[in-house]
């Protein structure tokens, strides 16, 4: 067993380079086509409560890296997503009535949800926070956060754009109420020396979304630049610039399959990857490490798992990772 934990903690510490991130890969992927865990601790059942809406590429990834690391612990494992903040409260106290043992959530609307995590944490639950909340996350009782930091990517974004030689963009803000989605915007504003303007658009309606951009750069031909926050709105952007008739370059934030695609053929000019899998896999796994041995990490910090700005170059590297979905 203790030959395990040191495998598993290599693990977890190496799990942002390339080589660990590969091995923890290879050997989750093992344990799960054999179909049993690799280790023998208790069948602890942990629970996933996300801010997801239907259909999200980008939760797809996470999950994947939560189930994997599952099959690899020994865990149970439940998912459960709402978009909308109190739905997703409700998700989670399901959860603590069904007293699971540890508990992953996203804290995009932190208010809705600072309440049911008090619950949790007070029912002797730990949770561990992922992608969204990472300033909240310590304040309301939790383990770690695992995500990126969605100001400083904001600001590398705005920087890229800077030595893209751009002068005016616009950010579009698809979900309204999501503090990390404001946090993004803000950062590139920090940085970027032209000029930025949020659009908020509905982002539950994709025609929505494309007209609102396509008026938005009709209105406006000086804009040359249009900053996504999701990877399933670039695609859209794409359309509402050929509509418009708009040569601005459209960026984005996350990384899936038709990102991929679409900076291949400089459709994009290049997305921010917080590495979506990782942030599902090591939730599972120090949640795990926590329930096994009282281990933490991040020293009460958040443990950073982007931003990482991708280009047409860097895809030929990853392709393998991103066919898969695990990128």
């Amino acid at each position: 067993m203790s030959a395990v934990l040191v495998a598993v903690l290599g693990a977890a510490l190496a799990g942002c380079s390339s080589t660990g991130g590969k091995r923890a890969e290879d050997r989750a992927a093992r344990a799960a086509a054999e179909g049993h865990a690799a280790v023998d601790t208790p069948r602890w059942t942990f629970a996933m409560v996300t801010h997801s809406g239907d259909g999200d590429t980008f939760w797809d990834i996470v999950q994947k890296g939560a189930k994997q690391a599952a099959v690899k612990d020994n865990i149970k494992f439940l998912y459960a997503h709402d978009p909308e903040g109190n739905k997703q409260a409700q998700d989670v106290q399901a959860m603590i009535d069904q007293k699971v043992d540890g508990l992953i959530v996203s804290l995009a609307k932190p208010d809705a949800m600072k309440d049911v995590v008090a619950k949790a944490v007070k029912a002797g639950i730990p949770v561990i926070t992922v992608n969204s909340g990472s300033e909240e996350s310590k304040q309301f009782g939790a383990l770690s956060h695992i995500g990126q930091d969605e100001s400083i990517a904001g600001e590398a974004v705005g920087e890229e754009l800077n030595k893209r030689g751009k002068k005016k963009a616009v950010c579009v803000l698809h979900e309204q109420g999501n503090v990390g989605h404001e946090q993004r915007c803000a950062g590139v504003k920090k940085t970027f020396k032209g000029d930025l303007q949020n659009l908020y658009v509905e982002g539950t309606n994709m025609p929505s979304v494309q007209s609102s951009i396509e008026a938005k750069l009709q209105s406006d031909k000086d804009i040359d630049a249009v900053v996504t926050l999701g990877a399933p709105f670039a695609s859209t952007a794409v359309k509402a610039a050929q509509q418009a008739g708009s040569k601005a370059e459209v960026d984005t934030f996350d990384l899936n399959e038709k990102v991929a695609e679409g900076l291949k053929d400089d459709s994009l000019g290049f997305a921010v990857d917080q590495q979506p899998y990782l942030q599902g896999y090591e939730a599972v796994d120090l949640l795990w490490l926590y329930k096994y041995n009282a281990d933490a990490l991040g020293g009460g910090r958040p443990v950073l798992t982007g931003p990482q700005i991708v280009t047409k170059d860097d895809t030929k590297a990853l392709a393998e990772y991103i066919k898969r979905g695990t990128r």
